[in-house]
């Protein structure tokens, strides 16, 4: 076979193996997938810690991929890296006075989070992603605990249903397409949805932060956003992504700016006082 030559085509292949792993291969797998950037520099010893396998477990991991041996991962998830420094460095306009301390750790690490994101996007899952939710003739969000800000984001942007306050209630029925966004560590409730949908032929299309989330498995369309924080997960390149995403799919229906809107709904107070 043809090994992988890239990061990116080597999460393809992953994915792809993903439901026909052994457990100790499906630990090996979701490592790489995971943690691009800790497997650029683990050497085999220490990942073969991590993933409870014998290291002799990771070679033939890595030769059934076609490469040969387990540094090459390591290469390929290196490149990858340099490949996200140089978006990086292209994006990163620093003020002149950086404001210092944490803020100025939480700017650099969300530049880099909106840079990784968008610099990893996979062009044909974002295109089947639009169409899915253009064409749909309903659309429902899902997104629980921390991700509940990033649902409501979509459920306006997309003009659809958030779900969520009566899952078990609201699931039964479903149609058209559902969204799904979770995040490490994902919502039970969440992973549980997106398998009914699956099995009731409801499309899903994910939002979640890396190839090893459990709801990509089940997702015709999956997009991933960096959610790295300097305390912490941060949502700001995932709420970014779904924005993106509700503005195209609006695009390509031909939609009105859903600001357009609002003044008939008297959600808020315009500058003329009404």
């Amino acid at each position: 076979m043809t090994p992988p030559g890239s990061y990116q085509e080597l999460t393809e292949l992953l994915r792809g193996r993903l439901p026909k792993l052994a457990s100790g291969q499906l630990r090996i797998a979701h490592l790489v997938l995971a943690d691009p950037e800790g497997t650029a520099h683990r050497g085999i010893t220490e990942a073969a810690r991590l993933v409870e396998v014998h290291e002799s477990s990771i070679a033939r991991f890595a030769n059934s991929l076609g490469l040969s041996g387990y540094p090459d991962i390591m290469e390929l998830c290196r490149a990858w890296l340099a490949e996200q420094a140089q978006l990086a460095r292209r994006t990163d306009e620093r003020p002149a006075e950086p404001p210092g301390g944490l803020l100025s750790a939480t700017l650099e690490q969300e530049q880099t989070n909106l840079a990784r994101t968008y610099g990893r996007l996979d062009r044909p899952s974002w295109l089947r992603a639009v169409a899915l939710l253009a064409e749909a003739d309903a659309v429902h969000v899902l997104g629980l605990r921390e991700c509940a800000p990033i649902a409501a984001l979509l459920t306006r942007g997309l003009r659809g249903r958030q779900l969520g306050a009566c899952l078990l209630d609201e699931l039964p029925g479903l149609t058209g397409v559902l969204v799904a966004v979770s995040i490490r560590r994902y919502a039970a409730d969440t992973v549980r949805a997106v398998e009914y949908a699956r099995d009731h032929d409801v499309p899903v299309v994910a939002l979640t932060d890396n190839p090893a989330s459990p709801l990509v498995e089940h997702a015709q369309a999956a997009l991933f956003a960096e959610t790295s924080g300097v305390r912490g997960h941060s949502l700001t390149a995932l709420a970014s992504l779904a924005q993106a995403l509700a503005e195209e799919v609006a695009l390509r229906r031909g939609d009105s700016h859903a600001e357009d809107d609002l003044p008939s709904f008297n959600f808020y107070v315009t500058n003329d006082g009404r």
